[in-house]
Protein backbone atom coordinates (compact mmCIF):
# COMPACT_ATOMS: atom_id res chain seq x y z
CA UNK A 1 0.00 0.00 0.00
CA UNK A 2 1.28 3.36 -1.11
CA UNK A 3 0.43 6.98 0.19
CA UNK A 4 0.75 10.52 -0.36
CA UNK A 5 1.48 13.38 1.89
CA UNK A 6 0.94 16.99 1.33
CA UNK A 7 0.54 20.32 2.75
CA UNK A 8 -3.00 20.62 4.22
CA UNK A 9 -4.14 24.50 3.06
CA UNK A 10 -6.72 24.92 5.47
CA UNK A 11 -4.58 24.23 8.20
CA UNK A 12 -2.43 27.29 7.68
CA UNK A 13 1.22 28.00 8.36
CA UNK A 14 2.62 28.75 11.45
CA UNK A 15 5.93 31.11 11.87
CA UNK A 16 7.94 31.45 15.00
CA UNK A 17 11.65 32.51 16.11
CA UNK A 18 13.41 31.20 18.91
CA UNK A 19 16.40 33.47 20.36
CA UNK A 20 19.06 30.78 20.85
CA UNK A 21 21.65 33.03 23.05
CA UNK A 22 22.34 31.64 26.27
CA UNK A 23 20.02 31.80 28.88
CA UNK A 24 18.00 34.12 26.92
CA UNK A 25 14.77 31.95 26.45
CA UNK A 26 13.11 34.46 24.72
CA UNK A 27 10.88 33.95 21.87
CA UNK A 28 8.54 35.58 19.31
CA UNK A 29 5.53 33.08 19.74
CA UNK A 30 3.47 31.41 17.15
CA UNK A 31 2.26 34.02 13.65
CA UNK A 32 0.26 33.39 11.15
CA UNK A 33 2.95 35.93 8.61
CA UNK A 34 6.36 35.45 8.28
CA UNK A 35 6.99 39.57 8.83
CA UNK A 36 5.73 39.02 12.38
CA UNK A 37 8.39 36.60 13.37
CA UNK A 38 10.78 38.29 11.69
CA UNK A 39 10.19 41.65 12.84
CA UNK A 40 10.42 40.12 16.42
CA UNK A 41 14.06 39.28 15.49
CA UNK A 42 14.87 42.66 14.57
CA UNK A 43 13.32 44.31 17.87
CA UNK A 44 14.72 41.14 19.78
CA UNK A 45 18.46 42.20 18.84
CA UNK A 46 17.69 45.91 18.83
CA UNK A 47 17.00 45.80 22.59
CA UNK A 48 19.10 42.95 23.63
CA UNK A 49 22.10 42.61 20.81
CA UNK A 50 20.92 39.12 20.53
CA UNK A 51 21.56 38.18 16.85
CA UNK A 52 21.29 34.42 16.09
CA UNK A 53 17.55 32.47 15.86
CA UNK A 54 16.20 29.47 15.27
CA UNK A 55 13.05 29.55 13.03
CA UNK A 56 10.80 27.23 13.13
CA UNK A 57 7.97 26.98 10.14
CA UNK A 58 5.14 24.13 10.94
CA UNK A 59 2.15 23.37 8.78
CA UNK A 60 0.00 20.89 8.28
CA UNK A 61 -0.31 18.03 6.14
CA UNK A 62 -2.67 15.08 4.94
CA UNK A 63 -1.87 11.61 4.53
CA UNK A 64 -4.09 9.84 1.89
CA UNK A 65 -3.91 6.22 0.24
CA UNK A 66 -2.67 5.54 -3.26
CA UNK A 67 -5.82 4.29 -5.08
Amino acid sequence: MNHTILHLPDGGVTFEAFCTAPYCGEDSGPHDNQEASQDWCLRHTGRTGHDVFRRVVTDHARVTRDE
